[in-house]
């Protein structure tokens, strides 16, 4: 069944859209239960907050039951039990690391304090690869590591400077001066300026123009569409996808209350009809996403990015009615406020506009913070639920711009002991139950928040102890976080740091976790309802679930077909399939295989996360082999292997994700990322050490793995190169100057 049918038949009108909320079944904590006045009157409970209609009547206190956890609850209950344990262990960290103290290497004295790449004759005449051990701690660490967060921090090393200046006749944007000096502001200056991106003539055809600035905002909006099949069809393509990824908004409030009222008052200029268009506009770049045409092909393969052009994106028409309401809602102070900002963000991500991400991002978590703090009594509401996901939502977005482009953050991280981390325990339609069940939406929600709090706290812990020098050229917005100096990062340190990554990874719920070395196999434990039928025209919806379609396995034959790997360690029985199939593909000309409720893009968001942290963390390491290759010992070189091999085929850039890259979230940050793995590859190829270390100590798969790597993350900056010429069109000249392609 299309998205299209699926949604006429699932929603035929208004009345019959209310009726169907109205009777939700008893499931736990999933709905909630009678009170106590009626308990004991043993007579049925209207359920109403704070007060039931029968206390209001008899001037009652109304007392709810708290429900009684349900086994998902629990394992919710021990992941966030687990977050103090480990934020205890890092906080602690700083304070009592042993660090390893000169050693005798292989390549000479330890300690080399010219900050150059060594001369290649004396590596090339050294014997084959053995370091010897460290020897006894000190209380010092070594000043040849050196941690960045950012890719723009990574290429003013002096080894990537000496590649882009190989480089740069071939690339006439190139300037180095500015790398270090402007970091990612002379990327993000690249963009058009704000409002010359997207079109802002376009309307939809049965919308009439606002009304005067004086009208009140009440005051309802002469028009004649979007109709309700329309309208319920997108919705469903929306809250089946985005409200998954991003559960920001509640579905059965929306479907039940703001869409009806729309449908049968009209569009005002009010939040609620805003907040209409804005998931209307989500919902048709949730339908072209999957069943749109390619923006551009090459070579025979088909864009990633799908509908619409550059600067006519799908769901524009949608997005510019919501547009014109925004300024009637720009300084209210409601968690409608904060959905609107939110929502706005998504969008423009979606259009692969990283200004106004940014910048729509920020508004966001300004207005998350101003309702918190004003008022506080939200967090006791029935809505509570909803805000602590908002907050978290916006928390994990700047966080990953604040982490990349060094911009400041708004201080909406001194409220996380206040607003707390979500217990999903508001009531849920009958829908959003079974997607949420299916998709895991929630387990995967709270486990990237935990990630998101251990990135920052490592974040912080490389970086009071990151040793650079104290004189240097005056620091900028984007410049490296700079210490004292009384302590440098240390082999112990990352040790320690990489421990407290594998326990995250370790108390995973069983159907989020996955083998450490086969990034792309299926989660351990699948669910037969996840898999949709393969690629090809004529499959399924992205956001259909059809049980018919998968086999007892839980995946469809032709998914068999196209995706069985030689990773023996996704959790599948040996006997069902000849070896175990993968979930994620390097194929990229092979039919996509789709999955429901986007669960490839929250799978792939989580993995390539973990190993976007494990690859951070290890990265001091590959700075120490580049600068101060007879300075390395054995353990530095394992963990530039270590560094090399999280580097390799994230899920987010195989297929399927890859293939839809309007629905994964903060593009930009994968982006830079990719590139910046791209350059590091292509040196462990060129400078000896890196090139030993990938032979001895990198495993039999990496060269194999590694080609396949820089093959998609190519594919992926060549593709998002035709919808945005500024800042992937940079990237792209540069990789492609390196490793000599042709336009």
């Amino acid at each position: 069944m299309s998205a299209d049918s699926a949604g006429q038949a699932s929603y035929t009108s208004p009345s019959a859209l209310a009726s169907s909320f109205s009777l939700r079944k008893e499931r736990g904590a999933i709905a909630a239960q009678a009170c106590d006045t009626c308990r004991s009157r043993k007579q049925r409970c209207d359920e109403k907050r704070p007060k039931c209609s029968t206390c209001q009547k008899f001037r009652l206190e109304c007392n709810y039951r708290e429900p009684q956890p349900t086994k998902k609850d629990r394992t919710l209950v021990e992941i966030l039990d687990r977050i103090k344990s480990l934020e205890g262990k890092i906080d602690s960290l700083g304070m009592r690391v042993e660090y390893p103290s000169s050693t005798t290497t292989a390549y000479g004295p330890p300690h080399q304090h010219e900050s150059t790449l060594a001369p290649t004759s004396s590596i090339l005449t050294t014997p084959p690869f053995h370091l010897p051990e460290p020897s006894s701690p000190t209380s010092g660490g070594d000043e040849n590591y050196r941690y960045v967060s950012s890719v723009h921090q990574m290429l003013a090393w002096p080894a990537m400077q000496q590649l882009l200046a190989a480089v740069q006749p071939k690339v006439p944007n190139l300037d180095l001066s500015s790398i270090e000096r402007d970091g990612p502001a002379a990327m993000l200056g690249l963009h058009p300026p704000v409002g010359q991106g997207l079109l802002v003539n376009t309307s939809l055809a049965s919308l009439a123009i606002l009304p005067a600035v004086n009208m009140p905002a009440s005051t309802p909006l002469s028009i004649s569409g979007p109709n309700w099949d329309t309208m319920m069809r997108l919705s469903k393509a929306y809250f089946d996808t985005f409200n998954l990824f991003f559960p920001i908004l509640d579905r059965q409030s929306f479907e039940s209350d703001m869409v009806p009222s729309a449908f049968n008052q009209g569009f005002s200029q009010n939040m609620a009809s805003t907040i209409a268009f804005l998931v209307f506009a989500l919902g048709e770049v949730a339908l072209a996403a999957s069943d749109g045409l390619p923006v551009h092909v090459h070579n025979g393969r088909s864009s990633g990015v799908k509908g619409g052009s550059k600067n006519e994106p799908p769901g524009l028409d949608y997005f510019n009615e919501a547009r014109k309401r925004m300024g009637f809602n720009l300084t209210e102070c409601s968690l409608e406020n904060v959905q609107i900002f939110a929502l706005t963000s998504i969008y423009y991500g979606t259009c692969f506009h990283t200004m106004d991400f940014w910048r729509m991002t920020t508004f966001a978590s300004l207005a998350c913070q101003a309702l918190v703090v004003s008022n506080p009594g939200e967090l006791s509401s029935p809505r509570a639920d909803l805000i602590r996901r908002i907050f978290w939502h916006c928390s994990i977005m700047e966080t990953s711009m604040n982490l990349e482009l060094g911009l400041s953050l708004t201080g909406l991280d001194k409220l996380e002991s206040v607003v707390g981390l979500p217990d999903f325990s508001a009531s849920y339609s009958d829908v959003d139950y079974i997607n949420n069940q299916e998709s895991h939406c929630q387990e995967y929600l709270i486990s990237q928040i935990v990630l998101r709090r251990l990135v920052v706290n490592f974040h912080g812990v490389l970086s009071q102890t990151s040793a650079f020098p104290l004189s240097g050229p005056t620091p900028t917005p984007f410049s490296p976080t700079t210490a004292s100096g009384e302590m440098g990062v240390s082999r112990h340190m990352i040790h320690q740091l990489t421990l407290q990554l594998d326990q995250w990874r370790g108390m995973l719920p069983a159907q989020l976790r996955w083998q450490e070395d086969s990034p792309g196999a299926f989660p351990n434990a699948i669910s037969e309802t996840y898999i949709g039928i393969g690629g090809g025209d004529g499959g399924d919806s992205l956001y259909s679930s059809d049980p018919s379609s998968s086999t007892s396995s839980g995946i469809s034959t032709s998914a068999q077909q196209q995706q069985v790997g030689g990773a023996s360690s996704s959790g599948l029985a040996a006997s069902a399939v000849p070896a175990a199939p993968l979930m994620f593909t390097t194929d990229l000309d092979a039919p996509p295989v789709r999955y429901s409720f986007g669960l490839d893009v929250q799978v792939a968001l989580l993995r390539t996360r973990y190993y976007y942290t494990k690859y951070l963390v290890h990265r001091p390491f590959m700075y120490k082999a580049l600068h101060f290759p007879d300075a390395v010992t054995h353990d530095d070189a394992l963990g530039v292997a270590e560094c090399l091999k999280a580097s390799l085929k994230w899920p987010v850039a195989m297929s399927p994700t890859c293939t839809h890259k309007r629905l994964i979230p903060c593009n930009f940050f994968f982006t830079r990322n990719l590139f910046g793995i791209l350059v590091l590859l292509h040196l462990s190829t060129t400078v000896p050490i890196l090139i030993r270390i990938r032979s001895t100590l990198c495993g039999e798969r990496f060269e194999m793995d590694a080609g396949e790597t820089v093959g998609l993350y190519l594919d992926w900056l060549r593709d998002l190169h035709a919808m945005d010429d500024g800042t992937a069109g940079w990237h792209w000249d540069i990789v492609r100057a390196i490793y000599g392609l042709e336009d």
